[in-house]
């Protein structure tokens, strides 16, 4: 009998990862001997594997008894390095706007249907932008989002937004789709997105694509205002501030065509 003194959930996790962990030791193995190495049952062991192997983390090769990591364990480490430099990059840009700004930066990317915060620099005044790192807000009505999208195929807007409900968050969001396409359009030629008082009464935000190597957005960096301290006549100061910051943490993950110089 398998001796099992954690929570039924807990001990599962602990399953999934000693047998990933047994099979990144070894090329391939067999569920008669890798139930013998973790001292669980052959059926239990056999069970994890096969859920392992829907979800693409582990290989069989044809009806024989062998099983294999596939690279989607590399592909996930890969992304997790990839933001582990792109927030250690981004945040000296961060800083640096911070400085010259005293206002509240963020650093998000795409997370499913929306974006999440990945990284964050508080604005230096009392009055400013309730946000965290981990937060999640929809991708039509933010700066970030726009830039997010504003590359992308219309089909590929229309797929990931497919099951969004367009919250009239103010008078100004956009209410479907379509709307946000127009707009994308513009965001695509001028390379920075806003948000104006779209996604909550009182604040403004501007933000600016970030490119990986291969020259496809995978964040964006932003500057938030509430309104009564936007200056207007600093916009395009703000826009270049940011367009710096893509560029210069751009260049450092390897793309060096950044569509404003």
């Amino acid at each position: 009998m398998e001796k099992n003194t954690q929570p039924e959930a807990v001990s599962s996790v602990l399953k999934v990862f000693n047998i990933l962990q047994a099979l990144g030791e070894q090329k391939e193995i067999g569920v008669s001997e890798l139930s013998q190495r973790l001292m669980m049952s052959k059926a239990t062991t056999y069970r994890f594997l096969q859920t392992m192997k829907t979800l693409g983390y582990v290989a069989q090769e044809g009806e024989a008894d062998k099983y294999s990591l596939t690279l989607k364990m590399f592909e996930l480490g890969a992304k997790s390095l990839e933001y582990v430099d792109l927030i250690e990059l981004a945040d000296k840009e961060m800083k640096y706007i911070s400085q010259q700004t005293n206002e509240a930066l963020h650093l998000g990317a795409l997370d499913e249907d929306g974006i999440i915060y990945i990284h964050k620099i508080d604005s230096n005044y009392n009055l400013r932008m309730q946000s965290r790192v981990g937060r999640r807000n929809p991708l039509y009505s933010t700066a970030i989002g726009k830039v997010l999208l504003a590359e992308r195929d219309e089909s590929f807007v229309r797929d990931i937004l497919a099951n969004v409900e367009f919250v009239k968050h103010t008078e100004r969001t956009h209410e479907n789709v379509d709307q946000l396409l127009s707009e994308l359009k513009k965001v695509r030629e001028v390379h920075f997105g806003q948000d104006n008082e779209e996604q909550e009464p009182g604040l403004r935000c501007i933000a600016a694509p970030i490119y990986d190597r291969f020259g496809t957005v995978i964040a964006g960096v932003s500057i938030s205002f509430p309104t009564i301290r936007f200056d207007e006549k600093r916009m395009s100061y703000y826009i270049e501030l940011l367009h710096n910051a893509g560029r210069n943490i751009s260049e450092k993950l390897g793309f060096n065509g950044y569509p404003v110089k």
